[in-house]
C-alpha cells in the first residue's frame, strides 16, 4: 500500500472515533459547537474514505482510453472535498442562529470538555502524520487532508475556549457564538483546496519559480540557438511540458535528441517527486512570430 493510500485509511479510522464520541457528547449536552465538531468529523470520513478511492485511481497507469493516466481524479476530489466543508459550514452557522434565537441551554459541560481535550490531541497528531506524507508525496488530495484536519484541529480549540467560557460564565450564547464563527473559518478554509482543484483541472501553467528554473536550463544548453512555445501543466502528480528547440539546421537528428535529452535531465532534477513528461519538438528556424497568436501572454 502507498504511502498516501495508507494515510487515507488512517485518517478514515481516527475520523470515524471521533465521530462517535462527539455525536454522542454533542448530542447529550446540547451544544451546537461539540455538535458541529460531530458533524465535521463525519464528512472527514466519509471524505477521507473518498480520497482512498481517487488515490487509488490517480495510481493507476494510463491505457489506452486514459493515454495521460487518471491524475486529476486528485483535482476532482479536492473540488468535491472543499464543496462538501463549504456545505458542512453552512450547516453550523444555521444550527448557531437556531441555538441563539431559542436559548438551549448546554449540559454536560465537564464531558463536553474532555472530548475536545480528546480530539484536540489525536487531531494534532493526526495532522503532524498528513503534513509528512503529504510533504514527502507532494500529493494534492493528502494536502487537501491535511489542510483540513489543521482546520479542525483550530476549530477543535475554540470549541473548547467556547465550552470553558459558558462552563464559568453560564452564558449560553457563547456556545452560538463560537459556533457561528467555525462555521464560517470552515467555509474559508475550503476556497483554497477548491481554488487548487479547479485551477488543476483548467490545466495551469506550473508556478512561475519553476517555469522561470526550466527557461534557464534550456537557455543554458550551449548547443539550442533559442527555443520557444514553453507550455506547462500539472495533474497534480504528472508535470507536463512541451517547448521548442532551435536547434542548427544541418544537425543529425541523433545529436538533436541528445542534447533535448540532456536538458530534460535536468529539468526532472528540479522535483524529484513529480513524474516529468516532457516533449520536445525540434526547430531548424525560430518560427515562433509566424504562429504568436495562438498563446495570449
Amino acid at each position: 500500500m502507498s504511502p498516501q493510500k495508507r494515510a487515507t485509511v488512517i485518517a478514515s479510522v481516527v475520523a470515524t472515533i471521533l465521530t462517535i464520541v462527539k455525536f454522542a457528547i454533542g448530542v447529550a449536552s446540547g451544544s451546537i459547537a461539540v455538535l458541529a465538531s460531530a458533524i465535521d468529523s463525519l464528512l472527514d470520513t466519509v471524505i477521507s474514505v473518498f480520497n482512498f478511492f481517487a488515490i487509488k485511481k490517480s495510481e493507476e497507469k494510463a491505457t489506452d482510453r486514459f493515454q495521460y493516466g487518471k491524475g486529476k481524479v486528485q483535482a476532482i476530489a479536492g473540488v468535491i472535498e472543499g464543496t462538501i466543508i463549504s456545505l458542512s459550514g453552512l450547516y453550523i452557522i444555521y444550527e448557531a442562529i437556531n441555538k441563539a434565537i431559542n436559548g438551549k441551554e448546554t449540559a454536560l459541560l465537564n464531558s463536553a470538555i474532555i472530548v475536545m481535550i480528546f480530539s484536540i490531541v489525536v487531531t494534532f497528531l493526526l495532522v503532524n502524520y498528513l503534513l509528512k506524507v503529504a510533504k514527502e508525496t507532494d500529493n494534492l488530495v493528502i494536502k487537501s487532508d491535511a489542510l483540513h484536519y489543521k482546520t479542525d484541529l483550530l476549530s477543535n480549540g475554540v470549541i473548547l475556549l467556547s465550552l470553558v467560557i459558558v462552563y464559568f460564565t453560564g452564558l449560553n450564547i457563547v456556545d452560538a457564538i463560537f459556533g457561528l464563527g467555525i462555521g464560517i473559518y470552515i467555509i474559508y478554509s475550503a476556497y483554497e483546496i477548491i481554488e487548487e482543484g479547479i485551477f488543476i483541472l483548467l490545466d495551469h501553467a506550473l508556478d512561475s519559480e519553476i517555469i522561470s528554473e526550466i527557461d534557464k536550463r534550456i537557455k543554458q544548453h550551449p548547443k539550442v540557438n533559442s527555443y520557444h512555445w514553453l507550455k506547462t501543466r500539472t495533474d497534480g502528480t504528472n508535470n507536463f511540458i512541451e517547448f521548442h528547440l532551435v536547434l542548427e539546421p544541418d544537425m543529425k537528428l541523433l545529436e538533436a535528441h541528445r542534447i533535448s535529452d540532456e536538458i530534460e535531465e535536468e529539468i526532472r532534477a528540479l522535483d524529484n517527486k513529480k513524474r516529468w513528461i516532457i516533449t520536445p519538438h525540434y526547430d531548424p528556424y525560430d518560427d515562433e512570430d509566424i504562429n504568436n497568436g495562438d498563446i495570449k501572454k
